[in-house]
């Protein structure tokens, strides 16, 4: 998540060591709070397969790392307006896509640590695609609203969208609940892509909205939408008010910690690469070979 939100420009040894890092320190720590017995699992925090522990975590992460390491060359202009920089491969990124929500039917279900309960496997199941699904179809239609044309690399993120929202909930809400869930995912990716251009927050892949405002959104619905305890579902508030005290923990100290070990970074080994290695590319100065043979050679002449 964290490589999508900095890449072209980000050192391969400086990833290395950031990654070791978040996989030793930040997601074990949250994990623990919430899926370990932690004090957010004493106070009834509620978070099925990974929206906060996974999602949040990962997306604040990727929202520190873009904000230390800074856009990439040619982003942004000097008037403030932000410049496209259109990915290599639509189709490829759209295959990707595909694949990671097959994948997810084994991601979520699988969180259930059973393969016996027939009937809350198929609930998740069927909660997940209805979500990735609402979030796909309704990112499409308010691109298309908003832009004049439909965006592929946006319906994309739609469906991601979606997928990220509903692992908190999936096991706890109706598949109705799951579609709303989904179709709320659709402007919270879209207009947070646009928030960051703003504040010149340069993320290649969107991992902030789709993994960080999504995945809160998805905690935040857990306790509006849970089956018994939701606070639109009759269940009054208590439970809204931990998942929200959770996020914004999780939020805190994911996005603080994360900023100082990228300001670390940065200050000691370097976290950006050259502008002579970003603009010839980094499979090149940080891998010694082209991603394409012959591409470098055409290039410079």
């Amino acid at each position: 998540i964290v490589a999508g939100a900095m890449a072209e420009r980000t050192k391969f040894s400086t990833y290395m060591i950031y990654s070791f890092i978040i996989s030793a320190l930040i997601y074990p720590l949250v994990g623990h709070w919430i899926w370990g017995g932690g004090w957010l699992s004493e106070l009834g925090f509620q978070d099925f397969a990974g929206s906060t522990v996974v999602h949040t975590v990962g997306g604040f992460a990727s929202l520190a790392g873009a904000m230390v390491i800074g856009p990439r060359l040619g982003k942004y202009n000097p008037d403030g307006s932000a410049n496209v920089i259109p990915g290599h491969n639509i189709p490829l990124a759209a295959l990707g896509c595909l694949i990671l929500w097959f994948g997810w039917f084994g991601f979520h279900p699988g969180s259930s640590l059973s393969g016996l309960d027939a009937h809350l496997i198929a609930k998740v199941a069927v909660n997940t695609n209805l979500a990735a699904a609402a979030g796909c179809v309704a990112t499409t239609m308010l691109v298309w609203w908003r832009y004049g044309k439909p965006d592929l690399s946006m319906s994309i993120n739609g469906a991601l969208a979606g997928l990220v929202a509903i692992p908190a909930p999936c096991a706890v809400v109706s598949p109705q609940a799951s579609i709303i869930i989904g179709l709320i995912a659709a402007p919270v990716v879209t207009f947070g892509g646009t928030a960051l251009d703003r504040f010149h927050i340069d993320d290649p892949v969107g991992a902030f909205p789709v993994h960080g405002m999504c995945g809160v959104w998805g905690t935040v619905a857990l306790g509006l939408f849970h089956g018994s305890e939701g606070l639109l579902t009759g269940g009054g508030g208590k439970l809204l008010g931990v998942q929200a005290l959770g996020s914004l923990s999780v939020v805190t100290f994911t996005l603080g910690s994360m900023w100082i070990i990228f300001k670390l970074l940065s200050a000691t080994v370097g976290l950006r690469v050259s502008e002579q290695e970003e603009i010839r590319g980094l499979d090149i100065g940080e891998h010694g070979m082209e991603s394409y043979a012959g591409f470098q050679i055409f290039l410079t002449d």
